[in-house]
């Protein structure tokens, strides 16, 4: 669509009360990068915005993200389809890793907690708008095909010189609206079950040390992270109701139990770790509203959630983890833990109370589950 056009349907599309930039593309035909890219041209930090400015980024993405600590307080915003994940702090204690363009990166602050997958970062852009209730001012990246990866928000307390000048270092010379995208990567087949080896699968699983561990383990013997669960001991995964990430948030909130909340997509993972207080339903949204986290999620998106048990050198690690209906992960929960520490009690019998003691496979969950029944 020619970029005049793409303006032409943002415009028209808030004037009909429309909020969000991935909304607005949606209903244009256009990824959410296309949408932004059609309005690049004069941006000047500091200066008056009318409408939508949007200035084309470089990289190298490390160098800019680790760049934010001085900013101060800004909030992160990680999502996929069915989820968004909101926490403000400072992005400190950032590193990475590996070739360029190919590197594996952390950000191990406070408050702001990430992964980064940066061989799936490929455009960024500084964009500030004018929304009718104030000027909203932030830095977005996308992958090769559009779709969000990570977004970082001005706040209260930003230090405006350091962002304006990361702007301006960041800066690409060609400032020419428009972008081309490539096409959606095709989902990749599954291994049919009959050609999984599922007793070395089961006794890779149960001889797992580490939790990151797991991820090797499905690439060992090429298993979807859904099929793994489906082929699980049931002693390490029970699929449990769509309504257990209610069942745990409310509880959560209730007893005042810390969690650890990740949401991601397949350039970055973030993570809550702390209270969650205030849980709302509005709609077909589940959320979390608390100062400095929010959580945003489609919970009538959740298609398949499991109860899953990974043993670790500290003891089992509970987990409830959420898929969509195309067996993309959703969410993931946890205790509150560190390395060395065994997971909380009063976290692992919530994870239990999830299981249907008459389900299939209960019984193999059981046994591990009897320290709870004193909770």
């Amino acid at each position: 669509m020619p970029t005049a056009d793409l303006r032409a349907g943002y415009t028209a599309a808030r004037a009909a009360g429309a909020t969000r930039h991935r909304d607005i593309a949606a209903q244009l035909g256009v990824s959410e990068a296309e949408l932004l890219a059609a309005h690049i041209g004069e941006y000047a930090p500091g200066a008056p915005v009318q409408g939508l400015q949007v200035q084309r980024l470089r990289g190298p993405w490390p160098t800019l993200l680790g760049a934010l600590e001085g900013a101060g307080p800004l909030m992160a915003l990680t999502r996929n389809a069915s989820c968004v994940h909101e926490k403000t702090g400072v992005y400190s204690g950032a590193s990475a890793s590996g070739p360029a363009g190919r590197e594996m990166g952390l950000v191990l602050g406070p408050d702001i907690d990430l992964r980064v997958f940066y061989s799936r970062w490929a455009h960024g852009f500084a964009v500030a708008e004018d929304n009718g209730r104030g000027l909203q001012q932030s830095l977005q990246f996308f992958d090769a095909q559009g779709q969000a990866v990570h977004k970082v928000f001005v706040r209260p307390g930003t230090q405006w010189g350091v962002w304006a000048a990361l702007v301006i270092t960041h800066r690409c010379e060609l400032q020419q609206p428009g972008l081309q995208v490539l096409p959606a990567l095709a989902p990749a087949a599954e291994t049919p079950d009959a050609l999984i080896d599922t007793t070395a699968f089961r006794e890779g699983w149960a001889g797992l040390r580490d939790t990151h561990d797991f991820f090797g383990l499905l690439r060992r013997h090429g298993v979807s992270r859904t099929q793994a669960l489906r082929l699980a001991d049931p002693a390490y995964a029970q699929r449990v109701e769509a309504s257990a990430a209610r069942d745990v948030l409310q509880t959560a909130a209730r007893e005042a139990l810390p969690l650890m909340v990740f949401v991601g997509n397949p350039g970055m993972i973030q993570i809550h770790t702390g209270a969650v207080k205030r849980v709302e339903v509005m709609g077909p949204w589940l959320n979390v509203l608390d100062p400095g986290f929010n959580l945003h999620l489609r919970e009538d998106h959740i298609v398949q959630a499991w109860a899953v048990r990974k043993p670790t050198a500290d003891g089992l690690v509970s987990a409830l983890e959420l898929f969509d209906a195309q067996g993309e992960t959703i969410a993931m929960f946890f205790g509150e833990r560190k390395p060395g520490r065994p997971e909380l009690r009063a976290w692992r019998c919530l994870v239990d109370s999830l299981v249907d003691p008459l389900g299939a496979g209960a019984a193999a969950w059981a046994p591990q589950a009897g320290e709870c029944a004193a909770c």
